[in-house]
């Protein structure tokens, strides 16, 4: 984990803290070659320059995880970059979705769909 986002999170004072540090671990673990930093005011989760979750800690009443292709808008493709029918995504369009947690429980009991759709997010948008 980055040092950098462990300081800036702990000038937060955060009261989801300890659900921040559970997502945090489960990224890293779940896609080794994703590397942390702040942006956006959050914790952020890239491979080389190429930003694809963003972590949303504001306002504070719960965690947000934002996949993404990055910064710039790119075409949007026909279909969804995943073929999931995981309730655990709201689309925001083809290749933007959002996963939202209020606690530590709802993270934990959707820790190993969570991973997968980690793992295939990275790989579809690095194709």
């Amino acid at each position: 984990m980055n040092q950098e986002v462990t300081e800036f999170l702990d000038g937060l004072n955060h009261p989801l803290r300890a659900e921040i540090e559970q997502l945090r671990k489960l990224i890293l673990n779940a896609e080794p070659t994703l590397t942390e930093n702040v942006k956006w005011n959050g914790p952020n989760y890239c491979i080389g320059d190429a930003d694809r979750i963003t972590m949303k800690i504001q306002p504070p009443k719960q965690i947000q995880l934002i996949f993404h292709r990055g910064v710039k808008k790119l075409e949007q493709p026909k279909e969804r970059l995943l073929a999931t029918n995981s309730k655990l995504l709201v689309w925001k369009e083809n290749d933007r979705a959002v996963a939202s947690f209020k606690n530590q429980t709802e993270i934990e009991n959707s820790a190993s769909e969570l991973r997968n759709i980690i793992k295939d997010w990275i790989k579809v948008t690095m194709e």
